[in-house]
Formats: C-alpha cells, sequence, structure tokens
C-alpha cells in the first residue's frame, strides 16, 4: 500500500475513534446529569413525605410547600417515562398527596369545628346600632316609640357591624386548605365539612337568640296575646339573621372559597338555607292566619322589616344557589302587603257593619268612635310604609289606593255607622247630642294629628259644621216646649190698660189662671234633670252648648217675668209657678251636660 494511502486511512481510523469516545463521554454526562436530576427529585420526595407525615397542624405552610413539591414531582415523571423507576416513582408520589389530601380533608374540618362556635346574644347585641339594642330606649320588641318615617331614617343611617365568626388569623388558614382541596378536586367533600360545621353554628346562634321552630298550625293556635309578643321578637331576629348573621356567613364563605365563586354561592345556601326558612316560616304563618283589625299594625310592621332587609337579601343571598331563597323571602313581603290590604278593606268594612247595641245612655262618645280614631292616628305612625304597601296593588285605571282615599273611606264607614246607633236613641235630642259628641271627637282628633294635613281643611270644616248642625237641632227640639211657654203666644189678647185687674187680668189680656197653666217649673225642671245626666265630655264644647242654652231661654225667661211676673207674684204661692230667678236659671244650666242627675 502506497504510504500516502496508508497515512490516510489512519488518520480516518483515528477520527473515528476520537469521535466514538466524545459521544461516549457526552453520554456518559448525560447520564450523570439525569441520575442528579433524578437523585434531586428522590431528595425532594423524601423531604416532601416528612412534611406529609407531620401533618398541616405545626406548619401549614411547610405542608402545602411539600404538595406543591409533591406535584411537581408527579409531572416531571408523567412527562419522563422512559426512567426505569417513573413508575414505582410515581405510585409512591401519589399515594402521598392521597395521604396529603386525607390530612388535609381532616385537618380542614378539625379546625372548622374548634372555630365554629355560636354567637351570644349579648355580642349580637352590641354589633346593632344603639337605637336598636335591648338596653335602648328605643328597645324594637317594645312597640313603635318612632314613627315610622323616624324609624326609616334610623334604619338608614344605622350602622351594622356584622360579627367575626372565626377569629380572623385563621381564616387565611382555611382559605389556603380549601383551596388545595379545590385544586385536587374535592369540592364535593369540602363543601360538606364547611356547610355543615357553618350551618350547625349558625342554627345554634339564631336558637340562642330565641327563634324557636315553631310549624305553622302551632303559630296559628296562639292566643293573640302570646303570639303578638312572638312577632315583635321575630322582627328583631329577622333584622339580626340577615344584617348580622347571615351577612358574617356570606363575608367569611367569600374569604375561604376565594378560589371558587360557584362553591362560595353553593357553602352559603347549603348553610343559610334552614336558618332563613324557620324564619320565614313563621312570617308566612302570621300572614295566612284569620286576619282581625288588631294585626294590621303587626303585619305592617312585619311587611316594613321586609321591604328594609329586602335591598340586604338581594345583595347577600346572590347567586343561583340562592335564587330560591330570594323568591321566598320576596313571596312573603308580597303576601304580607296582600293580608295587610285585606285587613285594610276588612277593617273599613266591620266599622260601617258594626252592630253593637251598647249605646251610651248619656249621649258620650261611642267605644267603637274613639276605637277607629285611635287605629286611625297608628296607621299615621306607617305612613310611608302604607304608600309603598299601596303601590302593590293598583287599580285598573292606574291609579293607586292612596292613604288620604282609604282614610278618608274608614271615617266614612265610621260615620255611617254612628247615623244609624243614633237612631237607637228614642229622644231626638239624645239622638243630636250623641252625633255632636262624636262628630266632634272625630274633628278634634283629626286636627291634633298628621290627619289634619292629610284630609284637608275642607274635610275639616265640613264635619265642624255636621257638629253645628246637631247642636243647633238638640236646642231647638230640646228648648221648644219651653220657649213657647215663655212666648207669651194665646196669653194676650188686643187692647187693655196694661193694669192689673179685679180678675187678675192685665192690659194685654192675659189672665192669672192662664199664665199659671204655662208652669215653666214643671217643663224646666223635667228637661234640667234630663239633660243633667246627658254627658258633653268635652270641656270647651259643654260650655258653648250650655251659653248657646243660655242664649236663648234667658232672654225669652226675663221677658216673660217682666211681662207676666206681676200677674204671678200677686197670686197666692206665686213659688209655685215662678220658682228661679233669671240668675238662678243661669246658674243652673251651668250643670248641664255632666253625665250625673241634679236636684233643682
Amino acid at each position: 500500500m502506497p504510504l500516502p494511502l496508508l497515512c490516510c486511512c489512519v488518520h480516518m481510523c483515528v477520527q473515528v475513534r476520537t469521535h466514538a469516545v466524545r459521544t461516549a463521554h457526552e453520554n456518559i454526562d448525560r447520564t450523570l446529569r439525569s441520575a442528579d436530576v433524578i437523585l434531586t427529585q428522590f431528595d425532594r420526595t423524601r423531604e416532601a413525605e416528612r412534611e406529609i407525615q407531620k401533618g398541616p397542624h405545626e406548619n401549614l405552610q411547610g405542608f402545602l410547600d411539600a404538595v406543591d413539591r409533591l406535584r411537581s414531582i408527579e409531572r416531571f415523571f408523567s412527562s419522563n417515562r422512559s426512567y426505569r423507576s417513573s413508575d414505582g416513582v410515581l405510585n409512591h408520589v401519589n399515594a402521598l398527596l392521597s395521604k396529603a389530601l386525607v390530612k388535609m380533608e381532616d385537618e380542614f374540618q378539625k379546625q372548622l369545628t374548634q372555630r365554629s362556635k355560636p354567637i351570644e346574644p349579648d355580642r349580637l347585641f352590641d354589633c346593632l346600632p344603639s337605637t336598636l339594642r335591648p338596653s335602648s330606649e328605643s328597645h324594637p320588641e317594645g312597640g313603635k316609640n318612632q314613627s315610622n318615617s323616624e324609624n326609616q331614617q334610623n334604619s338608614e343611617a344605622a350602622v351594622y357591624s356584622p360579627p367575626a365568626l372565626i377569629e380572623p388569623r385563621f381564616i387565611p388558614f382555611l382559605a389556603k386548605l380549601a383551596q388545595q382541596l379545590v385544586q385536587a378536586g374535592c369540592q364535593q367533600q369540602c363543601s360538606e365539612i364547611y356547610s355543615e360545621a357553618r350551618a350547625s353554628a349558625l342554627e345554634s346562634s339564631l336558637k340562642s337568640l330565641g327563634v324557636e321552630k315553631l310549624s305553622k298550625d302551632e303559630v296559628q293556635k296562639m292566643p293573640w296575646e302570646i303570639l303578638e309578643s312572638k312577632i315583635g321578637n321575630w322582627i328583631h331576629f329577622m333584622r339580626i339573621a340577615v344584617k348580622l348573621l347571615f351577612a358574617a356567613e356570606r363575608q367569611l364563605c367569600d374569604q375561604v372559597f376565594e378560589c371558587s365563586q360557584s362553591l362560595r354561592d353553593k357553602c352559603f345556601a347549603q348553610i343559610t338555607r334552614n336558618s332563613l326558612a324557620t324564619l320565614l316560616s313563621f312570617g308566612e304563618a302570621i300572614a295566612m292566619s284569620k286576619r282581625s283589625p288588631e294585626k294590621l299594625f303587626v303585619l305592617l310592621d312585619m311587611y316594613e322589616i321586609m321591604c328594609e332587609l329586602q335591598a340586604d337579601i338581594d345583595t347577600i343571598f346572590v347567586g343561583e344557589s340562592c335564587s330560591q331563597m330570594r323568591e321566598s323571602a320576596l313571596s312573603l313581603t308580597k303576601c304580607l302587603a296582600q293580608t295587610a290590604q285585606k285587613t285594610f278593606s276588612d277593617f273599613e268594612e266591620a266599622v260601617e257593619k258594626d252592630a253593637t247595641k251598647n249605646i251610651h245612655i248619656d249621649g258620650t262618645v261611642h267605644p267603637l268612635t274613639s276605637y277607629v280614631i285611635n287605629y286611625v292616628k297608628f296607621l299615621f305612625d306607617y305612613q310611608s310604609t302604607l304608600k309603598q304597601l299601596f303601590q302593590e296593588f293598583k287599580r285598573e285605571d292606574g291609579t293607586g289606593s292612596e292613604l288620604a282615599t282609604v282614610t278618608m273611606s274608614i271615617m266614612q264607614a265610621l260615620q255611617n255607622n254612628l247615623d244609624a246607633k243614633a237612631k237607637q236613641y228614642k229622644d231626638p235630642a239624645l239622638m243630636h247630642i250623641f252625633l255632636m259628641n262624636n262628630i266632634h271627637y272625630i274633628v278634634k282628633s283629626v286636627r291634633r294629628s298628621e290627619a289634619k294635613d292629610l284630609l284637608g281643611d275642607d274635610w275639616i270644616q265640613r264635619h265642624r259644621r255636621i257638629v253645628q248642625q246637631n247642636a243647633n237641632h238638640y236646642r231647638r227640639i230640646a228648648w221648644s216646649k219651653v220657649l213657647q211657654c215663655l212666648s207669651g203666644q194665646g196669653l194676650t189678647s188686643s187692647g187693655g190698660s196694661g193694669q192689673v185687674g179685679s180678675e187678675g187680668g192685665n192690659s194685654s189680656g192675659a189672665s192669672r189662671a192662664a199664665v199659671k197653666e204655662r208652669s215653666f217649673n214643671v217643663l224646666f225642671e223635667e228637661i234640667y234633670q234630663k239633660q243633667c245626666g246627658w254627658s258633653v265630655p268635652d270641656t270647651e264644647l259643654r260650655e258653648s252648648l250650655r251659653l248657646a242654652v243660655a242664649e236663648i231661654l234667658l232672654p225669652a225667661y226675663r221677658s216673660f217675668l217682666k211681662r207676666f211676673g206681676p200677674l204671678i207674684e200677686n197670686s197666692k204661692a206665686p213659688g209655685k209657678y215662678v220658682k228661679h230667678t233669671p240668675e238662678q236659671v243661669e246658674l243652673l244650666l251651668a250643670n248641664l251636660f255632666e253625665g250625673k242627675q241634679e236636684r233643682t
């Protein structure tokens, strides 16, 4: 072989061997690097396993970091199936992850159970605005000490501070556990653990507050006195439940399940469903119970609180999971409005058809009148609520049943009933006293209340005229015989000297016998005795009526005495026929309408 060719072959062989050696070295380096990576993963697995064994309680962040490392290792070996150890490592890592999930579930449940304690009533009361706390003078259970408009202003300005259901420093811990469980696909278990713990705490809080689980049948069979008290409590409970407890539960759900909006809504719905249903069920039982006038005000109170809370309910019970609960609350509000409206109509009808026969023999104000007027005056504490309620029931022509219209209808129904009751009096004069007393009471009460602005001056003036008309009718009917007796009609004839003659006559032609026959004393004393037993309870009206009687009686009596007195004075026993001077008659008139019998 020629030397050049030999040299070329040798050179080529050297190159091949050099390449082979280089390739071998590269393979060795690659293998070493891979082995290093695998060994690192093994080390990471052992470190993570130690943290998993400890559990999340001592060092949650270290535990969660270990879970993250295991998931990273799982991804590594899943992507590098060519390693002979991949399957074995993956099985070990998945077993550790399963163990970690169990520990996280257990820790999640343990922490929730330990931290989820009922909220004591006193702590809830401290979260209320000062005007709504039980120690306040305006205790919500104590009735309506303020007008409805003032209550609404207070509600609008009130600041509610929902309590911390779980100590704030533990919430991030729970949120991280929840996030890991959700990422691991354990939403169902996580939701059940959380909902069960929180629902139990919520129901216990409401029970401590005084909320009872009552069937609708139990509610409807309760005596009114007990039921009225429970309704006042229910209004207080609804405000506390929605504005404090439910609001706090929503806030806690949002914090713990920040990682999942749907899970927040689902858990919140599961937690609050039974508690809200218990509260609404009581309200529904009241709304569906037998209607009666005394229930109207509590129905309005209940309607008012539901309207007040509606915006809160829409905000707190947000999401598809809570849609049925929002609808249930709105349904109760509408049911209360409907029942209140029907009770209103029932009251108007009951007023007009009231058939009580127990009229007072003295013609004083009838109990129905004072009852209705007090009822109407109470209604004006609810002006804004009633306005809102009437908007629920529009007439076909598009106009609303305004409070003024309804109030006028009630007043007219009362007046119609009083007209019917007045006919039970056999004495027409007393009938007019009765009507005068009652209409005057109505007018005076209206003038002193907010009803004045609603009914208007025209209504007041019209009814004042009715009072005056009845007073005039009384005066005319009651005293017509006396006035006729004093008129001199039929006692005189034309001509005469005006001097008393031997036959007991005078120049006017009147005879002593005819004057005696008039018997003013008998007539006056009969009317006086009767009318002293009649009653005009209003001092101002009583004095004006006495004055009106005096204005027609005294001048006629003085004129009678002036004209015919001498005939009586010159007769035997003149006191039998003229017993009183005008001044004495005036004093006697001051005893009229006191509701007690007097002697003359």
